[in-house]
């Protein structure tokens, strides 16, 4: 190695970049669960719960049983305020678990004790030490109760003022996704929705493509982006110009974006996963669709891998920032509201 190269290396090496997810409470581990399962590379992961016996099934590499002193390990008992008691009683393992981040994924079911307190005071501490923050978080189901809503949506709104972008898949969504799922499959599918969510995120700037983005790019349009919706698409047409639009526009079309108004979003990351057989102009023109659909200002980012085992099919995972929601309303807005707490 010549000795400009060594230099290069070493500064490649300064810019390698820290990502870490924590999950917090029952749904945020189960998240965690399906990340190791899912093989996601270039992340730290760690669960936190105030509850033992959930958090021993739990196969992390990092796990933190939260609020010993609070809790004796019993769970927090459906009430934030335990959750969030517990979490500042091991303040300093999680600080010192996020320490040198870059970028933090806070993952939690909203609703419940533990979660809903704790993702919001280990958004906090991420933002302390300056990381990139985004929050990957589920509302519950209309049938869980308004009062599960109701801790969901004070949880969100907190969650929000502290993270940069907060992504957020309401569970009834999933319903229209897979309308005869009974329930516990349904919040299997939640955990899956989750970790693609994240690993999406983070191979795109960890994973070698045909088109890479890196920490900046995802700075560009996740940094104060607000409330996030996303949205996905797979299609295996054997005519590639049909396949790419199959899948963004199934992916526009997601129940999980919701009722949002595209024309307002200010900005959209795109990552088209596709096999040896995809082409950069094909993956181009994902970014083209999506273009011609949202703001004309909006920021637009997009980034293509290759995966063997998705030879002759596309997948599109769709994020899109700052669009107004029927739903929910971003973070420029005085408060997180929602009809579904009132329906």
């Amino acid at each position: 190695m010549s000795a400009d190269d060594e230099e290069i290396a070493k500064i490649a090496e300064q810019l390698d970049v820290s990502i870490k997810i924590i999950g917090c409470g029952g749904g945020g581990s189960n998240t965690i669960n399906r990340c190791v399962e899912g093989g996601i590379s270039g992340a730290q992961l760690c669960a936190i719960n105030t509850d033992a016996k959930h958090l021993l099934v739990i196969h992390a590499p990092k796990k933190i049983l939260i609020g010993k002193n609070i809790t004796r390990g019993l769970g927090a008992g459906a009430i934030p305020q335990v959750g969030e008691a517990a979490a500042k009683e091991n303040e300093r393992d999680i600080r010192d678990f996020l320490n040198g981040a870059n970028i933090v994924f806070v993952t939690a079911g909203m609703g419940g004790g533990t979660g809903t307190g704790s993702a919001h005071f280990a958004a906090r501490l991420a933002k302390e030490m300056k990381a990139l923050t985004i929050g990957v978080v589920t509302l519950p189901f209309k049938a869980e109760g308004e009062l599960r809503m109701d801790n969901a949506l004070d949880g969100l709104e907190r969650l929000r003022r502290l993270c940069d972008t907060t992504i957020v898949i309401p569970n009834d969504k999933l319903l229209e996704l897979v309308p005869k799922l009974p329930v516990d499959a349904a919040f299997k599918v939640a955990d899956e929705i989750l970790m693609q969510t994240i690993r999406g995120l983070t191979e795109i700037i960890t994973k070698p493509g045909l088109v890479n983005l890196d920490y900046s790019d995802i700075m560009t349009v996740m940094n104060e982006g607000g409330v996030a919706f996303v949205g996905m698409g797979e299609s295996d047409d054997t005519d590639a110009e049909e396949r790419i639009q199959s899948a963004v526009d199934e992916a526009l079309n997601s129940p999980l974006l919701g009722e949002i108004d595209l024309g307002d979003a200010r900005g959209a990351l795109i990552r088209v996963v596709g096999g040896p057989d995809m082409t950069v102009t094909e993956a181009q023109r994902a970014a083209e669709v999506v273009g011609e659909r949202i703001n004309k200002h909006a920021r637009l980012i997009w980034g293509c891998s290759v995966d063997p085992a998705y030879e002759g099919q596309v997948r599109v995972l769709l994020i899109v920032t700052g669009a107004k929601s029927t739903t929910l309303i971003g973070k420029n807005h005085n408060s997180v509201a929602s009809d579904q707490s009132n329906g």
